[in-house]
């Protein structure tokens, strides 16, 4: 029997409650319930503890997801709702991701009052970013211009923006319009350019496997379109291993029932590249990512992801 209220688990950022208002919203309307019905349950996490230091240096993806997943596996919380591309590759045992909802924009923003584009930024300029995916692909389309560590939330990065600590930075555009911030973004990056995160603009919701009415639940608002993308692009990741301290992109899309792929894979440094891509019938989707992955890890070589 379904518990009720339905305790939903997020962090509690302003993006992370966003993601989660969004999940009860369309649980609202797919099944005409009341919003007292669900209860927003915030658990702080290891990724929102840490700000000191980079990511990479303390664990990686997982810290995001750690204390959430743990709640959800002790009963304390129903579901858990997450940005797909905070998830690691491997779950914990009994837990599965259930639904997806339908997928934001993809493309990462550029964010500055010095210039419109990446390619306008005058040399030696700083941009700030946190993720080692940005960082690369900065560092390999501009190689003259600084790339600093830029860590915290969406809003403590816009106000270090706003008092100059950098010129600019990235920021992934879908979080910005779901906090209703389109306003901020100076130009968008295409994905022929730029390719974004594995997972990024697309929620995930998570629950246990043994959880048969909370899945029933779920299927209500699940969109298929993006689960078969997400499984193309999670495929890919786990064959490369890819974790916050891999510069790893990747998009799958769907164009006349077919799904297409794009992957890339960086040195940290961005001074060597490697690019594939795939296509095929949706059914292949795990397929495509899995032979996309192989070919780059092919390509790469042991090492790969250290600095020359």
């Amino acid at each position: 029997m379904q518990s009720i209220p339905l305790r939903i688990g997020t962090r509690g950022s302003a993006l992370a409650l966003a993601q989660a208002h969004e999940t009860r919203d369309r649980l609202m309307a797919a099944h005409t319930l009341p919003e007292d019905v669900f209860e927003i349950v915030v658990i702080k996490t290891s990724g929102d503890r840490i700000q000191d230091r980079p990511l990479s240096e303390v664990g990686g993806k997982g810290l995001f997801t750690k204390e959430i997943e743990e709640a959800l596996l002790d009963g304390r919380i129903d579901i858990a709702v997450h940005s797909s591309k905070d998830m690691p590759t491997v779950l914990p045992t009994g837990l599965a991701l259930t639904a997806f909802l339908p997928r934001e924009d993809v493309r990462d923003a550029f964010l500055s009052p010095k210039a419109q584009t990446l390619t306008e930024l005058p040399r030696g300029a700083v941009v700030g970013s946190s993720s080692l995916r940005r960082q690369a692909m900065i560092k390999r389309l501009r190689p003259d211009i600084e790339v600093v560590m830029y860590r915290g939330n969406l809003q403590t990065r816009l106000r270090k923006l706003a008092e100059g600590e950098v010129d600019a930075t990235l920021l992934a555009a879908a979080g910005l319009r779901r906090l209703g911030l389109e306003g901020e973004i100076t130009s968008l990056l295409e994905v022929d350019d730029f390719l974004p995160a594995v997972g990024q603009g697309a929620i995930c919701i998570e629950s246990r496997t043994d959880d048969s009415d909370t899945r029933t639940m779920l299927a209500g608002i699940h969109d298929t379109d993006t689960q078969v993308r997400l499984d193309t692009e999670r495929a890919f990741l786990a064959v490369l291993d890819g974790s916050c301290r891999t510069p790893i992109g990747g998009l799958a899309t769907l164009r006349d029932g077919m799904l297409h792929f794009r992957g890339i894979v960086l040195r940290p440094d961005g001074s060597e590249a490697h690019v594939t891509s795939g296509s095929g019938a949706p059914a292949s989707a795990v397929e495509i990512g899995i032979s996309a992955g192989e070919t780059l890890k092919a390509l790469m070589g042991p090492g790969f992801f250290q600095d020359h």
